[in-house]
């Protein structure tokens, strides 16, 4: 039933993702004679930012004003959330949070990442949730739009890529805002709730006082989906009943993960005219999510230790950490998908998974490329195309070509170091944090999962993703400095250069295609990437899954 439950959410998401594919095209490059709402929508961006969304940019006119945007963003933020107790709307009465929290919480929701080191009932008023958290959910996705449509407009040839300010505006309000209010209707269905009034009081059936939080909770939801944000209301994220009610629910959120990552796949393909090199990309992210998931769901269904004596027939497998309204699927399918797009939302504790089974996330947020966050996936698997291209060009002879580009050794160099960022990040501060009193200290379980926590959580900031092994007590100075940082550095430095590599290659003239080209639009090529991410995914991470899941599984199967 999982599996079929499984089959069933990835083939809607999959074929929404075309006509949705078209709108986001429509949306981000309007035709030049644009009508109706759109030529109206055009017109108020103009008359309302004046020359800023007018003039054309280059690529690095455009990443100055990415940086300027979200520079603004973080100081805007880090206000809200250093003064909220003397801001409105904060009916229980929440307080400033520590420094270095507040560095953390900015930084993670600046940068998409939403990782959270501290639980947002508890923690944040609700001016603090929808004027810095939820907006920031907002504009942090649009700017992942916006940039891939300026790395499309510059493989088109264009050396303008267009204006940063407008595409942000366009994705914001004629995308991510319409999108957001229909999935927040059905949420409102759903059973979750949208109120401004503070905690409600409840007496238990043993006549105990029970305060229950709750807040403008659908809204927040909604984007936190489709954004590929991640960031919840609550503590406890989707496992909490008022952010994830039911099955409905449960769909309906899991559905809002993909259906924009796959979307922006088809949008590159309209944007550079070359939809059937677009579908080769889109079909190898699809078969690297459907071996994720597969496995995610395999691996979970074995039993626990405490069910192995009893029949096959009640051996549910592992239902630790998991909503038992849900099953033992619902978890594994929700933590795939959510490492696959670096949404970094849950529907159980990845904490409790198996061992091979939490392996599953941290493969996503390596590889970083299936699918991945709103926009910024397809710029992901552009850098491994670059590199993938390069050493093929290589090998038979020939200089590499990108859509009709020469690609060279800047472009190359440009791309390998956007590539080895991401470990880079991954692997030394977990070294670093394995090694000292600031992670080893602040580890739940000894040995190889403790290892695994660690690993887990610098993986998740430098995927821009937020999940985590919660066993790990992360609200610590150091973990909430380190973090910070590596979710600023490896957000914008992988955006930044391959903007970089796209205006190289729009100042280049294009090359006729003969018989000698590689083609972009065939299998063969679509083996050429997937082996690309494949195998600079094993040689990079491989030894650290030894140290920790594969570990912690071989002991499991030893005792």
């Amino acid at each position: 039933m999982s599996m079929l439950l499984s089959l069933g959410i990835l083939g809607t998401c999959a074929l929404l993702s075309w006509p949705l594919g078209r709108y986001l095209t429509a949306v981000m490059e309007p035709p030049k004679q644009a009508r109706g709402i759109q030529r109206l929508f055009e017109t108020t961006i103009f008359r309302v930012t004046g020359s800023a969304a007018a003039a054309e940019q280059n690529w690095k006119s455009y990443a100055v004003s990415m940086l300027t945007f979200n520079g603004v963003m973080f100081g805007l933020s880090w206000m809200v959330l250093t003064v909220q107790a003397l801001l409105p709307l904060n009916p229980d009465q929440k307080t400033a949070l520590e420094p270095s929290l507040v560095f953390n919480t900015v930084s993670s929701f600046v940068s998409n990442t939403n990782l959270q080191h501290y639980s947002g009932e508890a923690s944040l008023s609700y001016f603090s949730q929808l004027f810095a958290m939820m907006w920031l959910q907002f504009v942090s996705a649009a700017t992942g739009l916006a940039v891939l449509a300026a790395l499309a407009r510059g493989l088109s040839g264009r050396t303008m890529l267009g204006n940063f300010y407008r595409d942000v505006l366009r994705a914001t309000f004629g995308i991510l805002l319409p999108a957001s209010l229909v999935v927040a209707t059905l949420l409102l269905i759903g059973g979750i709730p949208m109120t401004f009034k503070g905690a409600a009081v409840a007496q238990t059936l043993e006549g105990i006082e029970q305060v229950i939080a709750r807040g403008p909770v659908a809204a927040f939801v909604a984007i936190k989906q489709l954004g590929t944000n991640g960031g919840g209301f609550f503590g406890p994220n989707s496992t909490h009943p008022m952010e994830n009610p039911g099955y409905f629910t449960n769909v309906i959120e899991c559905m809002s993960i993909l259906l924009i990552p796959m979307a922006c796949v088809w949008m590159f393909g309209f944007m550079t005219r070359r939809v059937r090199h677009a579908a080769v990309v889109f079909a190898v992210m699809a078969l690297m999510l459907a071996v994720n998931v597969g496995a995610a769901l395999y691996l979970e269904s074995a039993p626990t230790a405490a069910l192995e004596g009893l029949p096959v027939s009640q051996q549910h497998g592992n239902l630790e950490g998991k909503e038992l309204r849900f099953g033992t699927g619902a978890g594994p399918l929700w933590a795939a998908l959510t490492t696959a797009t670096s949404n970094g939302s849950v529907d159980s504790m990845h904490d409790s998974l198996n061992p091979l089974t939490g392996l599953v996330p941290m493969i996503g947020m390596w590889l970083n490329v299936i699918f991945g966050g709103v926009g910024v996936g397809m710029i992901n698997m552009f850098l491994y195309i670059i590199a993938g291209v390069f050493i093929c060009g290589m090998m038979v002879g020939r200089t590499p070509e990108y859509l009709t580009r020469k690609v060279e050794t800047r472009e190359m160099k440009l791309a390998l170091l956007a590539i080895l960022v991401h470990p880079l990040f991954i692997l030394g501060g977990a070294a670093i944090f394995a090694a000292t009193p600031w992670g080893a200290g602040t580890v739940n379980n000894p040995g190889p999962h403790g290892f695994s926590e660690i690993l887990y959580e610098f993986s998740s900031a430098s995927a821009d993703n937020g999940s985590g092994f919660e066993g790990l007590g992360d609200n610590t100075i150091p973990w909430n400095t380190a973090t910070a940082l590596v979710m600023l550095l490896s957000r914008f430095i992988p955006i930044i250069l391959p903007l970089a590599i796209a205006g190289s290659l729009a100042a280049k003239k294009a090359t006729p295609e003969n018989t000698g080209t590689l083609r972009t639009d065939t299998p063969l090529f679509g083996f050429v990437i997937l082996g690309s991410v494949v195998f600079a995914g094993a040689l990079l991470f491989l030894p650290v899954a030894v140290l920790g899941p594969i570990a912690e599984h071989l002991a499991g199967v030893i005792r």
